[in-house]
């Protein structure tokens, strides 16, 4: 109103101009604030807008700062891959679309190492899909299997886009944690994990639908022996429920382990997803290119899913794919296969960051497999008084790191949602990082032990 007064000060024309004006903002204000009730987010993302990764690369974005947060490789991936994705994009029909459950010489590749691995024949077009990465398999098995209402078992810590996508599809996530029991014989490794099988059946339901399991596992490392996936396949079939296992790690295991696929195990590949990675098995994350092999039943939810949502994956990234799995299919035994090399080449990365989180006090436990090390912080009693209080201890001791050492990791408690409060002591270091970036960090480490 205190607008439209002062244009009774300007002549006619001008004031009925302004007066109109004035009118039309005011519709338009009283408009939008009605129609702001309409572009509020749908009710399936309410509680899910914060994310880890996306908080902790900006915290770490600083080039000074040494980051070994995210799971992210800075060693060069196989020099083949490269090649042959150089290759590839010079051939124009292989930058057109390709099939959308799998490029062929993809899927064929995958049916035929899967094959070997699980001993059976594996359909390539109807038992394995091709995915936008890893997240992009546990996406489509999740909005593909499972109805509003019904429950999936998650192992805590799990990693975190878990929880979100079964809360997306409406389902209600139920979570048990692993519990570490050191022993004798397992020491200060992450064998010492333990999941309880009497604990883990009490949370099945009439309303139980998958349980999910990941081995090895992020962030602790653990390989699940062959004793402790014979009692989850049992529990699975005696409730009678699907499991996904994300194997995304499946062969960078460490000397002395062994890595089992829970699908091979009597009347599990009926019920069983296998989610596989290229990011991990190759080492390029940025090719975002994930896989899962199952029962043809099974595969064919998650397919209906794609074909409705991405279609499909980047054909040259999938033909080069193709192309080093072909490679390294041939030399599968060799140690100068790739999935033979890299499990050495990482190995001695582990121990050295072992040694080095020990000599500042942390308590490292020893990852099985993965290319991950999380350690037991609560014996360095940091002052950790400027950083916010509404935060985990983890999370709280991660930021003060990232300020005062330049050095950036990531909180285990990112991966709890339950339990919270028995994880929040650990932090998690990422070792897959070519010897310069552990060159600053042993560096970093020393200079926090003379200063101690």
């Amino acid at each position: 109103m205190f607008l439209i007064q002062r244009c009774l000060c300007l002549p006619s024309n001008k004031a009925e101009l302004l007066k109109i004006t004035c009118a039309s903002r005011c519709l338009h204000f009283s408009t939008s604030a009605k129609m702001s009730k309409k572009f509020k987010n749908a009710r399936r993302i309410e509680g899910l807008d914060g994310n880890v990764w996306v908080e902790f690369f900006k915290l770490s974005s600083d080039p000074t700062i040494v980051n070994l947060g995210q799971g992210q490789p800075d060693i060069s991936p196989p020099i083949y891959m490269k090649e042959e994705l150089a290759k590839v994009a010079a051939i124009d029909n292989l930058n057109q679309y390709t099939r959308g459950f799998g490029h062929p010489s993809l899927v064929e590749a995958l049916s035929s190492l899967y094959g070997k691995i699980c001993d059976r024949s594996i359909d390539p077009y109807h038992e394995t899909i091709v995915t936008v990465g890893a997240y992009g398999s546990l996406f489509n098995a999740i909005q593909g299997l499972v109805n509003e209402e019904e429950e999936v078992i998650i192992v805590e810590p799990f990693f975190d886009c878990y929880d979100p996508m079964i809360k997306m599809a409406g389902a209600i996530p139920v979570y048990i944690p692993l519990r570490f029991k050191p022993t004798k014989e397992n020491g200060w490794s992450s064998a010492s994990w333990v999941l309880d099988l009497e604990e883990l059946e009490s949370k099945f339901s009439s309303k139980t639908k998958i349980l999910i399991i990941n081995t090895p596992h992020n962030p602790t490392g653990k390989i699940f022996s062959k004793e402790e996936l014979q009692g989850i396949a049992d529990l699975c079939i005696k409730h009678d429920i699907i499991c996904i296992s994300d194997e995304v790690y499946e062969w960078l295991v460490y000397t002395g382990q062994k890595h089992i696929k829970i699908a091979t195990l009597p009347g599990m590949w009926e019920r069983t997803i296998t989610v596989g990675s290229a990011g991990k098995t190759f080492s390029v994350t940025g090719w975002k290119l994930g896989w899962s092999i199952g029962p043809k039943n099974l595969i064919r939810q998650m397919q209906t899913v794609q074909q409705n949502a991405i279609y499909t994956c980047a054909t040259p990234l999938q033909e080069a794919l193709a192309r080093a799995f072909w490679f390294d299919i041939k030399r599968l035994g060799d140690p100068e296969c790739y999935f033979s090399s890299l499990p050495r080449e990482l190995e001695a990365k582990r121990d050295r960051m072992v040694q080095l989180l020990q000599s500042i006090g942390l308590k490292p436990i020893v990852p099985e497999g993965g290319y991950f090390v999380i350690a037991d912080i609560s014996g360095l009693n940091v002052d950790l008084s400027e950083m916010k209080e509404d935060e985990c201890y983890d999370y709280k001791f991660s930021k003060w790191m990232i300020k005062n050492k330049k050095l950036a990791v990531i909180p285990v408690t990112a991966f709890c949602k339950a339990y919270k409060k028995d994880f929040e002591k650990y932090i998690r270091f990422c070792f897959i990082k070519k010897d310069s970036t552990l060159d600053a960090f042993e560096k970093i480490i020393k200079t926090w032990a003379n200063e101690a």
